[in-house]
């Protein structure tokens, strides 16, 4: 039965509401696909917003001195202190990779096959790069005593926050490069040109990268710079 001969059926009313809904329908015409990562990128801001709330309030009510951040993220570099190099480098390396995953994403859609996939696989290597530093940052604290519990640099709710946030949030980018490389290896593969040539799962998994990226921001900003 045609569409025409449906509303034929209804009453003028109801026949208003079956054409306001349906032009809804076609103005907001969204991807499955797409749709379930913004969902999924919204609950996943929920639980980050509630870690950083969280951070707050152990550090605004601890009865100990916070740590600087400079003493405890610095480095020695030919004997000199210098704060912050190593957080610097890894947020430098973190956002030129958002850079190389929106290149790659305008080059999907141009259907440029080998500049996608050789794209995607820099960003790949760069938030690899990103959570071997962290990994080594990570170390560093360890050797020089900060656990979950305890802290000599002031502080202990520092190392239990410390730990908790950014080890979620570099679960996350390890997470991405893995979903970064099987995408990649599809495109590669030519899997979504035989699927019609639609890749719009980079622009998708771009979504992804991004929000790691946007999330290291907040966190660079409440752990590193306050």
């Amino acid at each position: 039965m045609s569409d025409a001969a449906t509303m034929d059926g209804l009453p003028d009313g109801a026949k208003g509401v079956v054409t306001d809904y349906s032009a809804d329908k076609q103005a907001f015409h969204v991807p499955w696909g797409k749709a379930m990562m913004w969902i999924f990128l919204l609950s996943d801001t929920f639980i980050f917003s509630c870690f950083l709330v969280g951070y707050m309030h152990v550090r605004m009510a601890a009865t100990d001195p916070w740590p600087n951040p400079s003493e405890v993220f610095g480095l020695s570099l030919f004997g000199t202190d210098v704060p912050l190099l190593l957080i610097a480098i890894m947020t430098f390396v973190l956002i030129t990779s958002s850079g190389t995953m929106a290149l790659a994403v305008n080059m999907g859609y141009r259907k440029n096959r080998k500049a996608t996939f050789w794209l995607m696989v820099v960003t790949a290597v760069l938030g690899a790069t990103f959570v071997g530093m962290q990994a080594f940052e990570w170390t560093k604290l360890i050797m020089e005593g900060v656990r979950p519990w305890q802290n000599p640099f002031g502080s202990a709710q520092f190392g239990s926050s410390f730990f908790m946030i950014t080890g979620f949030h570099g679960m996350h980018v390890t997470a991405g490069v893995i979903y970064l490389l099987v995408v990649a290896n599809r495109v590669r593969n030519g899997f979504y040109e035989k699927r019609g040539g639609n890749y719009e799962i980079v622009e998708i998994t771009g979504l992804y990268w991004h929000f790691v990226d946007l999330v290291w921001v907040f966190i660079f900003a409440f752990f590193y710079l306050w």
